[in-house]
């Protein structure tokens, strides 16, 4: 029995041996509760914290074939420590999973403990909304958007107050995430409501400066959405009823229509710059390049990058090298990036389109042979450029460190599991999301670490060099 008193009452976790590691694990905390979100219930009595709490409602990305699962209740953590009574305070470094903002969950189906907690730190990974229930906008009041954005900062904000019961130092605690999890910690740093609720932060292949992460023209988006399902009133009230009243096995498989704003390259959902409503709390506003000109949260420093094929995933999607090379070749445009599609004249497009056409391709039209440099394109457009740009801005007001990841081993696995592979014939890959299988023993891939293999000794150097930051 390993128990744990916070503000809410006790947690009975459990010892875990495995063979990667020993912990101590406490899943399944409320740290929320919806709508706003609101404190969690107290409870009486001891709490079991052996299983992990409902992932929010959703249709998840990497097994398109099953069907929707989890639960409107899902504002859940876990923590994972080494140690609940060390002589010193622990390091924390705080997790958001990715997904596009539509999917995942903090479980360890994906996100294991083992390698981390290892290297002597405590691992928190968190369920927050996702999909409609977490980033639907529609300027109102009642749905402002970034619901998602606000349930992380409530479990930061419960992390920071009770972390030190299990051990942790909540005046050291690093958030990192991946892709929309990436995106979702550069928005922390600039946040007005997650100041001072971290000390490092870790965004791995995403930030707020990459077009897919930001939320265009959200509510027009929302009213057609709307006038499709049958709504045709233009009053806010009446819509907010609407939407509300939605079964959520409909809210989950709803598709924004797209509009003149919208880049193929976006998300279905993404953070909004939300408008002022009296006292209300908002998560972000503003455009985000003049947020980051301002500056982040004072003290805070920044590792960043990305890995080296990070383009692959423009394919996800189903898109084939033959679609790829007839839109690449009938529209000049095709070349100009999406922040010069969304907000230039076609004149400005075309212009750029045919000199990024010219130093990718150099030529006049793009065959079979011009994949790998298409993919590099695709590389700066989706991920690279906006990366390089948010690292820009922080470096004149903070220290940033940045990497690129170009390991490979039999854990890169991502290409296979989204059927990119059929594109590569034989070219070995680092996709998006790769690198997460070095942090992480994704317990769904049944991946084994073969103890002395090229696997293992890039586990250890990639744990290594991102816990160092996080205690360092």
């Amino acid at each position: 029995m390993v128990q744990v008193t916070v503000s809410e009452g006790v947690l009975d976790g459990e010892v875990i041996r495995n063979e990667l590691a020993e912990f101590i694990s406490f899943k399944g905390i409320p740290y929320a509760a919806p709508p706003a979100p609101q404190p969690a219930a107290s409870w009486n009595g001891v709490r079991s914290a052996k299983d992990f709490g409902h992932a929010c409602y959703q249709h998840d990305l990497m097994m398109a074939h099953q069907s929707p699962y989890g639960e409107e209740d899902c504002l859940y953590l876990n923590v994972y420590t080494p140690d609940i009574k060390p002589a010193t305070l622990i390091p924390v470094m705080f997790y958001i999973h990715g997904g596009a903002f539509i999917c995942g969950s903090g479980n360890d189906d994906f996100y294991g403990p083992e390698f981390l907690v290892k290297k002597g730190i405590i691992l928190v990974t968190i369920n927050y909304r996702v999909g409609a229930l977490g980033y639907l906008s529609l300027g109102t009041e009642d749905i402002p958007g970034n619901a998602g954005m606000k349930d992380q900062v409530a479990a930061l904000k419960w992390v920071k107050k009770n972390i030190k019961n299990f051990g942790g130092d909540p005046d050291n605690i690093t958030i990192f995430g991946e892709s929309a999890g990436a995106a979702s910690v550069s928005y922390h740093l600039v946040s007005p409501m997650s100041k001072g609720l971290f000390k490092r932060a870790i965004a791995m292949s995403g930030c707020l400066t990459n077009t897919w992460a930001q939320s265009f023209e959200a509510r027009e988006r929302a009213l057609k959405l709307a006038k499709q399902l049958g709504f045709n009133s233009e009053d806010d009230k009446e819509l907010y009823q609407f939407l509300k009243n939605l079964p959520k096995e409909k809210l989950v498989n709803l598709k924004l229509p797209v509009t003149k704003s919208v880049s193929p390259n976006d998300l279905e959902f993404g953070i909004v710059s939300e408008k002022k409503f009296g006292a209300n709390e908002r998560f972000f506003y503003g455009n985000e390049c003049d947020v980051l000109r301002n500056g982040i949260h004072e003290g805070v420093e920044v590792m960043t990058g990305y890995t080296k094929d990070e383009g692959l995933m423009a394919f996800a999607s189903g898109l084939t090298l033959e679609q790829l090379l007839s839109e690449a070749n009938a529209f000049k445009e095709f070349f100009a990036p999406t922040p010069i599609q969304r907000d230039c004249n076609i004149k400005v497009q075309l212009e750029v389109g045919r000199k990024l056409q010219k130093y990718y391709v150099d030529k006049n039209l793009a065959t079979a042979e011009d994949f790998v440099r298409l993919l590099q394109y695709f590389n700066l457009n989706m991920f690279v450029h906006g990366i390089v740009l948010f690292g820009k801005f922080l470096s004149k007001k903070t220290k940033v460190y940045f990497y690129k990841v170009t390991c490979q081993s039999e854990r890169n696995i991502i290409s296979k599991l989204f059927n990119l592979d059929r594109l590569l014939e034989g070219r070995q890959v680092v996709c998006h999301a790769d690198d997460l299988m070095y942090l992480f023993p994704v317990k769904m891939a049944q991946l084994k670490v073969e103890k002395g293999s090229e696997a293992e000794k890039l586990i250890i150097q990639i744990t290594t060099l991102w816990t160092n930051f996080a205690k360092f």
